[in-house]
């Protein structure tokens, strides 16, 4: 095979400001999903040094449904069952695959998935693997959810409909209308599936999302991910034993996948008694979101963040990475985001507040910042 179609398009890609490349973690945190500063926490660390020291292994060994399946995953999901309000969880390697599992499986032919345009990419390749027709609503459009099932009853549909949103979108950090579109949801039969992975931890009571109103409900399945505000590894998907079950059963990425490590299922279990004692890091961070506000939102003339995702769009892919590279040899960690992760047009840094990082920290990345953009 000629190598001549890779290294062309790589060329294109690169000439056109879009070449992804790989870089070590270097100056002040403003890129991870670290956002409670937990990902090296002493507390969690201790629990997976004693389960090590209790003989409780690294690797599983095998898939769930052979001999992969320990104590410590279904302690995990139990604990998560409880912690999230909701009859039963199912821990799997990461929230990408927790969607591939989700989208691949539950919606079946016949049925209408609607899902939000900007939701993650994880849920467009699980919707490509799907038997189901999918459409895409207006990001944060209600009636646009509306529009496309009606549409879909007045050709003649006749399958369950399928909502699917994130509860709070990583590259623009705007919250999803949960309370109508449970509404929505209920008036339709429908099931909300609200991928929670920016908002497990840092909202809610107990960190335990922005979804905590609907968790439990019949028809809500919510999908929390244990790599982030967590500070650990995998996801958790959560809502009625009946799905659940169908997805041990039907689900080919869980079947066919070898287990998480154990030990991982340690951390986020420990991750899961940290989250619900640290409301002094959420109002910290919160502190933190009003000192973005004040010193890069207002000079910037960009509106005050929703949440802990800050972004400065600056439209232009090439000037977007030219002033990432800028602020990273000045000390901040900032990673300039390009299509096709945003749409074309609003390539953008993606500022991400941590508790890595102090108040004059983001007090000086918004003077450095505003210099560059001005």
């Amino acid at each position: 095979m000629t190598a001549e179609p890779f290294r062309s398009q790589l060329a294109a890609l690169e000439q056109r400001g879009r070449l992804r490349r790989l870089s070590p973690n270097a100056g002040r945190d403003f890129a991870s999903n670290d956002y409670l500063g937990l990902a090296g926490d002493p507390i969690i660390a201790q629990a997976v040094a004693d389960a090590v020291a209790r003989g409780v292994p690294l690797g599983s060994g095998g898939s769930r449904l052979l001999r992969g399946n320990a104590p410590e995953h279904e302690g995990l999901e139990a604990k998560a069952a409880d912690f999230f309000r909701t009859q039963a969880a199912l821990f799997v390697a990461n929230g990408f695959f927790g969607n591939l599992c989700l989208f691949s499986t539950l919606p079946q032919r016949g049925d209408l998935i609607v899902a939000d345009e900007l939701v993650h990419a994880s849920v467009h390749d699980g919707i490509r693997m799907s038997k189901a027709t999918a459409v895409f609503a207006r990001h944060n459009d209600v009636q646009s959810f509306a529009d496309l099932i009606a549409a879909f009853r007045a050709e003649g549909g006749k399958g369950r409909i399928w909502i699917a949103v994130e509860t709070l979108y990583s590259m623009d950090g705007d919250k999803a209308p949960l309370a109508d579109l449970a509404r929505l949801a209920a008036t339709h039969e429908a099931m909300l599936i609200l991928d929670e992975a920016h908002g497990t931890g840092v909202f809610g009571p107990a960190g335990r999302g922005l979804s905590h109103g609907l968790d439990g409900r019949h028809n809500v399945i919510t999908l929390h991910t244990c790599g982030k505000a967590m500070g650990a590894e995998g996801a958790l998907i959560c809502g009625p034993q009946l799905h659940i079950d169908y997805l041990v059963n039907r689900a080919r990425p869980f079947i066919y996948s070898t287990a998480p490590s154990p030990l991982m299922a340690v951390a986020a279990s420990a991750a899961l008694d940290r989250i619900a004692a640290v409301d002094d890091r959420r109002d910290r961070l919160a502190i933190l979101r009003q000192d973005a506000a004040e010193a890069i939102c207002a000079p910037l003339g960009l509106p005050a963040p929703q949440s802990q995702i800050v972004p400065v769009i600056l439209q232009e892919d090439q000037r977007t990475m030219r002033i990432a590279a800028v602020l990273q040899e000045a000390g901040f960690d900032v990673r300039g985001i390009r299509p096709p992760t945003v749409p074309a047009g609003t390539s953008r840094l993606r500022i991400s507040l941590t508790l890595n990082v102090g108040r004059s920290d983001v007090a000086a990345l918004g003077e450095t910042l505003r210099r560059l953009v001005q």
